[in-house]
């Protein structure tokens, strides 16, 4: 773009933060440019709107710098930056994706991707790089692992570098792809672990302000980014322009907010494991959780999310969702104000009854 991708202050009018430029459509300079861009070659300036728009271009190279990245990918939404990262597969493909997943990414993969695109998704909790290797090898088909961690709801922790070493090690050119939306890049990067591409709802901790619906996806590979703009410019799920130059608003207090995301966290997990009526606290953050060695190996911070088994089940969990006065009973995350969530029946409603209990999503849990 024609636009620096970081501001620096360097504007002719002399403002220090970037401006919005909020274009549309940007005009061919000169005419050879037509003939460029019919010949497939690199262009001068700006081209169309749908993949080279200023604001989304500066706020894209910002995301992928902070991922230890070359290239960012931006969209609508998180759940936008999911299907477009199953385009990257063929009919007839399939997924190996952790069990314990965010409601929205199952219902894609169920009830869309599954019967419209052909791809067969495969679940299994991904804790054990051996069993991992071993279904990438048995499954020939298998093109994509794909994981969350920490998972949503259960805050399971899932061994980025291992699953990584096993896939290749199975079988080359299967991508792994993470969902990094929990701890953004400021607790962890997939990337430096060995992912092949990150996912992520910006609507959550990047944005922060529960003011923008976004998705990016994250890359250093400069085949699968040729991949992505192309799919991007079919599609057409962009960025607008106002909600890029939220987002990078957003991101210049991520650290801050993310630390103390943190430690609200660990403070509101360390007076629940001492409840009385609490039957279980998940989070990685705390010594109790199993994966709590992994967790401080892998992330730099253990992020604001939380999830606890109330005692009397659904009844419990009710009870304590009445009575709540500082955290609001709603589904999102990663803004500044405290939500709380009954995933049953509200984030992972959607999610088959027999999946739901096999992984631990019963009526008595609760998310932070």
């Amino acid at each position: 773009a024609s636009v620096p991708p970081l501001w620096h202050g360097r504007d002719p009018c002399g403002t220090a933060v970037r401006p919005l430029d909020g274009g549309g459509d940007h005009a061919y300079q000169p005419l050879d440019d037509i003939r460029a861009a019919l010949a497939r070659e690199p262009l001068r300036g700006v081209r169309v709107w749908a993949v080279e728009q200023p604001d989304a271009a500066a706020y894209e190279q910002c995301i992928a710098k902070l991922e230890g990245a070359r290239h960012g990918v931006a969209l609508a939404s998180g759940m936008a930056a999911t299907a477009m990262a199953i385009h990257l597969l063929a009919p007839g493909d399939q997924v190996l994706a952790c069990d314990d997943m965010y409601g929205g990414t199952s219902r894609y993969f169920r009830t869309v991707a599954a019967p419209n695109n052909s791809i067969e998704f495969l679940l299994d909790p991904l804790t054990d790089s051996a069993q991992v290797g071993s279904l990438v090898a048995q499954h020939p088909r298998l093109r994509m692992v794909w994981l969350e961690t920490p998972t949503n709801p259960l805050l399971k922790v899932i061994d980025i570098a291992a699953v990584v070493a096993a896939v290749r090690a199975a079988r080359e050119g299967v991508l792994v792809v993470v969902d990094n939306t929990f701890l953004s890049p400021y607790f962890q990067r997939p990337l430096s672990l060995g992912a092949d591409l990150v996912v992520h709802s910006v609507t959550k901790y990047i944005n922060g302000h529960s003011d923008v619906l976004g998705g990016m996806l994250v890359t250093d590979s400069d085949e699968l980014h040729a991949r992505l703009r192309r799919l991007q410019n079919s599609v057409g799920a962009v960025q607008a322009p106002f909600d890029s130059f939220l987002a990078m608003r957003g991101v210049k207090t991520l650290h801050l907010r993310m630390r103390q995301h943190a430690a609200n966290a660990m403070a509101v997990a360390t007076f629940l494991e001492a409840h009385p009526k609490v039957e279980r606290v998940l989070y990685p953050g705390l010594a109790s959780h199993p994966d709590h060695e992994l967790a401080k190996r892998q992330m730099a911070g253990f992020g604001g999310m939380i999830s606890f088994y109330c005692r009397g089940g659904l009844a419990g969990a009710t009870a304590f969702l009445e009575h709540t006065r500082i955290f609001q009973l709603a589904e999102s995350l990663g803004g500044v104000e405290s939500l709380a969530g009954l995933p049953v029946v509200m984030t992972h409603a959607s999610v088959p009854e027999e999946q739901r209990i096999k992984v631990g999503v019963t009526g008595g849990l609760v998310r932070l």
